[in-house]
């Protein structure tokens, strides 16, 4: 199961580059996951500052 982006996001982009498949983008106003790239590593939730990503 694919991890989701909260609306708690801040946008800093920290999760973006933590992703080791590129699945995460800059959307409108937050950042997203694009389930169909998603390894469900987890690698974007622990480097979120803020707790804003969580398996879906």
């Amino acid at each position: 199961m694919a991890y989701k982006i909260s609306d708690a996001c801040i946008s800093c982009g920290a999760c973006a580059g933590g992703c080791p498949v590129e699945a995460i983008a800059e959307g409108d106003g937050q950042f997203v996951i694009d389930a169909d790239k998603c390894i469900d590593c987890g690698a974007c939730a622990a480097g979120c500052p803020v707790e804003a990503i969580a398996e879906a």
